[in-house]
């Protein structure tokens, strides 16, 4: 056995239960973070405690204070100075939970549990209480967090944005009204994705989409070459109206959605598989002879769900102008929809939010801890790159 392992054994030998281990470990951090506001003191006030000073400000004894934290709960000496002036960076004044046990509750809040299940969860692993008010405290200071993220400044160019939004019930008035969260993801010049910003509103709308537009241009963005949207009537003239020059691409799955709707259940398979000539189709031209197959085949049946195809086709068929690598990221809006998807898991514990607050401060962790791993550019972007750079060489580089 190697020294250093028989040492350890040795050391370990002394403690005859897990419980001792634990209170020593516990006694070693009690003393670890002493000596840290000792050492802080002793900056503060410019000298060490046994030297002598021309400082008026002394010591002035110690005060005791319980801490909680990953390893439990324990009382530590506060060292005091004389005017009152000190202010420990350790533990700061009027804190009493370390700022990992802060970090789980904050984590366990993004994923999805009530303050309650947290109360709980918290006491079984580490042994000690904490309210759900002091619960409530800690995740209210995320909302400065939203702020700050909210209005920072961005990128002047995005080759794709893709927009969505996603409704929550929320207490408005004495009632519980759906509001919907405004969701923007946009891919930058290195190929990766970056959620743009949150934004809160009423019932899904052109002119609010118009706000969050409006919102984008002032904290940066110049230009957008691509936008990946719903089918929401206006959408497509508040995007022109803030960005003029973005080739707008309509969701076709979200097309293919709102068409079926309007055809009966036992007609709906062969209907699909007659719209599916459309997007699978190698260019518009192709694309608009399907249609015109489809009108043929079901228009005197479903003229309704034709026509809608008719009203959006140049929205619709956008993604026809791109090489096959830019058009499978762009003639649907998968990649905000899985973003959704993932906020709707988190946040599915809460069949309602008290406040529009409350609703920001949960989506915003869940979206957080759902776009942790987007460190990579998206797949082929060595490939898509060049493409954007042939077709939009002026724009890209200015």
């Amino acid at each position: 056995m190697k020294k250093e392992d028989l040492l350890k054994s040795e050391f370990l030998k002394q403690f005859t239960s897990g419980a001792e281990l634990l209170a020593f470990t516990k006694e070693l951090q009690k003393r670890g973070v002493e000596q840290l506001l000792e050492g802080e003191m002793d900056a503060h006030l410019g000298y060490l405690k046994n030297e002598k000073s021309d400082n008026p400000n002394t010591r002035n004894g110690h005060s005791s204070k319980q801490i909680k934290t990953a390893d439990g709960e324990f009382s530590i000496e506060v060292p005091r100075d004389r005017e009152g002036s000190f202010e420990p960076i350790a533990v700061p004044k009027r804190k009493t939970i370390a700022d990992g046990i802060e970090n789980v509750i904050i984590s366990l809040y993004a994923k999805g549990m009530t303050n309650s299940d947290i109360e709980e969860q918290i006491r079984e692993v580490y042994g000690f209480n904490v309210s759900t008010s002091t619960i409530s405290r800690i995740t209210d200071r995320v909302t400065e967090d939203i702020q700050t993220w909210q209005n920072r400044p961005l990128e002047s160019l995005y080759f794709i944005v893709w927009m969505d939004g996603i409704s929550f019930k929320v207490r408005d008035g004495g009632k519980v009204i759906n509001k919907t969260i405004y969701i923007v993801i946009g891919l930058k010049q290195d190929g990766k994705k970056e959620v743009l910003g949150l934004w809160l509103g009423k019932n899904e709308s052109a002119s609010y989409w118009l706000t969050v537009l409006s919102d984008l241009k002032a904290r940066g963005v110049k230009d957008i070459l691509i936008s990946a949207t719903d089918n929401l009537t206006g959408f497509s003239d508040a995007i022109a109206n803030i960005f003029p020059n973005c080739t707008k691409q309509i969701c076709v799955v979200h097309q293919i959605r709102n068409s079926c709707k309007f055809v009966s259940y036992k007609d709906r398979k062969a209907f699909s598989a007659d719209m599916k000539n459309i997007y699978n189709a190698t260019n518009a031209e192709v694309a608009a002879q399907a249609l015109n197959d489809l009108e043929e085949n079901w228009g005197g049946k479903y003229l309704y769900a034709i026509k809608s195809w008719r009203t959006n086709w140049n929205e619709l068929t956008a993604f026809f102008e791109f090489p096959a690598e830019i058009r499978r990221i762009i003639y649907t809006t998968n990649i905000i929809e899985n973003l959704n998807g993932k906020i709707r898991k988190y946040t599915k514990n809460k069949l309602s939010f008290p406040t529009d607050e409350a609703v920001m401060k949960s989506v915003y962790l869940a979206v957080n801890e759902s776009t942790k791993k987007w460190t990579m550019p998206i797949r082929e972007w060595g490939t898509i790159y060049g493409q954007f750079l042939i077709i939009f060489e002026d724009r890209i580089t200015n």
